[in-house]
């Protein structure tokens, strides 16, 4: 089920699922202990020598992997442990007696259909066989309006409308590369063992999902080899994710003329006019080889290799919403890519439908009843302190000139700055949740009703009070075309934020967060776009140039990380992330030094207030992650895994050897010479 989201807001982490997630103020109103947590550390090990596993070692010894888990860290069991909470909210509605059409019937109905596991394993595939019998009768000529008249069916391209990076207070369409059924182009065409099982795995899946729907066994031999090779032709086509990274590469906007004259296979006139855009003048193509492959596709692959590769774009679709042996096959999929051993419990699966499909109205009940204004009021003042902080980064800068310090400045201060809630919500009145059709029917008209919403704002101003995650989400995020940085309510909870907790562990933790989305106007992305959120050089060359030296220094650092066996570390993909991490520890460590004035803090339980501050980050990144996640996530993740945003950002901070007192010989120390510092 994909929902549309802007490809450029960066943000804290990446979101492996569907649903937002957050953790309740109960637990965040429990006082934090002051100082270091003991239990967390692993004291056998130096933090000269390996500071992530001295920080974090005991508490991944006390919290092992779960079997339902490819990766289970501090974020996770934030995000975990809020599953619970929402359940509960939502469980609480009493959908059954709730007046038809609110807002507690389409929220408790919904998540009760996901719960119904004897329905939806007697109905079996009967909620996809219309759709199926119709994707295999259509003409290739009508293949794209077919598909927007199926909400679910993702298949060839997306359509998204978002904010014009040339003129970001207009809407505009956007054309862009669809998403793959391996997840990564390059399970499609590398030549590895690891590519090798992943493939096999997908057409163990595809010809599973074919006899779920009663193909045969040469039918679904077919289908399976049909899908692969049209993907594998889309995959070629595709823009690797560090070339995906470069804003001005999928910024190509064409006529309409000139997408007749470019795709003349892909009718796409008729394709917005189905879509109930009309009149379509101007869209920006992201990819064109992509679009290219699509009219190749379309102009010369067989009527059936299309009907089975729609066939099998709408049941992998599906799939998580059907019956327990559709469930199944995905699962093998991703065990597969990720190495995780058994599914979510099914509530925990259910429970991300309503909580993504009506995302803002479970927000405006859970901050309702959980979210206390106090921690808004806290965290004003703490993005006021860091805005200053940062603010002093860039003046001292060596390797900026004036110039491009002061307009550095002047988008600093032109960031908005959203903290737990939007001022308006989300309407969902239009949108029908009806318990007696099938739970695929529902999702699906809760996929067009969002559809649909995304699409009526083509051609009107952006929506500056748009919120791009839900207020119950655990993460935070930097929004480049609106310049704004948000901080959501679910991630202001320990052990991220606490009003009550030592200082040091609120700036090393959510001051961290803070910096790292500031930061993000200014990496090597954001920082292509000026005060206004447009995509335009607000830098001199000679500024640009330096800047550019020290990113590539930061790429090929974290290049030669070795995160398992012979495979390396994504410097390049992550780079953004890098500048992210270390600009956020630069300017929170700063901004924690100037709220302690004149005086140097006070010693807790044997560490001084550096070494907390330091804890506190690391402590946020604790994790233990499957072997099989570390690669998918090296392939994938435009973050750098935990140990890596820990020790790898770490070594370039002359602050933190002091503060343990690291000098060279020591396996954490990097000399002066190798250090990188951007902001």
């Amino acid at each position: 089920m994909k929902l549309t989201r802007t490809a450029l807001i960066f943000t804290l982490i990446t979101a492996n699922l569907t649903m937002a997630n957050a953790i309740t103020p109960e637990v965040a109103q429990v006082a934090a202990p002051r100082g270091v947590d003991r239990a967390n550390l692993d004291t056998t090990v130096s933090p000269k020598d390996d500071f992530y596993e001295y920080a974090c070692g005991g508490w991944m010894k006390n919290n092992p992997l779960p079997a339902e888990f490819a990766r289970f860290g501090t974020f996770d069991q934030l995000r975990d442990n809020n599953r619970t909470q929402v359940r509960d909210l939502i469980a609480g509605l009493d959908s059954k007696n709730a007046v038809p059409g609110s807002v507690a019937q389409k929220i408790g109905d919904l998540y009760a259909m996901g719960l119904d596991s004897l329905r939806l394993n007697i109905q079996g595939s009967q909620p996809v066989m219309g759709d199926v019998v119709a994707i295999n009768q259509v003409a290739l000529p009508d293949v794209l309006t077919f598909i927007t008249k199926h909400p679910g069916l993702s298949a060839f391209f997306d359509l998204e409308v978002e904010a014009d990076m040339m003129q970001s207070d207009l809407n505009a369409i956007y054309l862009t590369q669809g998403s793959l059924g391996m997840g990564d182009r390059d399970y499609y065409l590398e030549d590895t063992d690891r590519a090798r099982s992943v493939r096999d795995a997908y057409m163990t899946y595809l010809r599973t999902l074919a006899a779920l729907v009663g193909y045969s066994a040469e039918g679904q031999a077919r289908l399976a080899e049909n899908v692969l090779a049209i993907e594998t032709e889309l995959a070629r086509a595709a823009m690797s994710r560090e070339e995906l990274r470069d804003p001005a590469a999928s910024y190509n906007p064409m006529t309409a003329d000139e997408l007749v004259s470019s795709y003349p296979a892909l009718d796409l006139s008729a394709y917005f006019s189905a879509l109930g855009l009309k009149n379509v003048d101007r869209v920006i193509v992201g990819q064109p080889k992509v679009l290219a492959a699509v009219d190749s596709i379309i102009s010369n692959t067989s009527e059936q290799a299309v009907h089975d590769y729609l066939t099998a774009m709408y049941l992998d679709a599906a799939a998580d919403y059907l019956s327990d042996d559709f469930v199944a096959a995905k699962f093998g999929l991703t065990r597969a890519i990720t190495g995780v051993e058994q599914p979510m419990p099914r509530w925990k699966r259910s429970l991300e439908v309503p909580n993504a499909l009506l995302g803002e109205a479970v927000g405006e009940l859970y901050v309702e009843k959980y979210f206390p204004a106090s921690s808004k009021t806290k965290m004003l003042e703490l993005v006021g302190n860091l805005r200053k902080a940062l603010a002093l980064h860039i003046n001292d800068l060596t390797w900026m000139s004036d110039t491009t310090k002061a307009r550095a400045i002047e988008k600093l201060d032109a960031f908005t700055v959203k903290i737990g809630y939007p001022d308006k919500w989300r309407d969902y009145t239009g949108l029908d949740i009806d318990p007696r059709q099938s739970y695929w029917d529902n999702i699906k008209r809760a996929v067009r009703y969002e559809r649909d919403h995304n699409l009526s704002q083509w051609g009107k101003p952006v929506d500056r009070d748009r919120w791009y995650m839900t207020p119950q989400t655990v993460n935070a995020y930097y929004n480049p075309t609106t310049n704004e940085i948000c901080f959501p309510a679910g991630i202001l909870q320990p052990p991220y934020f606490n009003p009550d907790a030592d200082p040091a562990e609120n700036y090393g933790a959510i001051g961290v967060v803070i910096g790292h989305e500031m930061t993000h106007g200014f990496d090597d992305q954001g920082s292509q776009f000026d005060k206004d959120g447009n995509f335009a050089n607000w830098w001199t060359d000679a500024d640009k140039k330096a800047f550019t030296d020290l990113t590539d220094r930061l790429a090929a650092q974290f290049d030669n990380i070795v995160v398992l066996g012979d495979t390396h570390a994504n410097g390049r993909l992550t780079l953004g992330e890098n500048i992210a991490d270390q600009g956020g520890l630069r300017v929170a460590y700063t901004a924690y030094r100037l709220s302690l004035g004149d005086s140097d803090g006070e010693v807790i339980d044997g560490f001084t207030p550096d070494q907390r501050f330091y804890l506190a980050y690391a402590n946020v990144w604790a994790g233990n992650i499957r072997d099989e996640e570390i690669l998918n996530r090296t392939k994938t993740d435009p973050h750098s895994l935990g140990r890596w945003r820990v020790n790898g950002t770490l070594r370039n901070l002359a602050p933190f050897f002091s503060a343990f007192s690291i000098k060279d010989g020591d396996k954490m120390y990097l000399s002066p010479s190798e250090r990188v510092i951007i902001w």
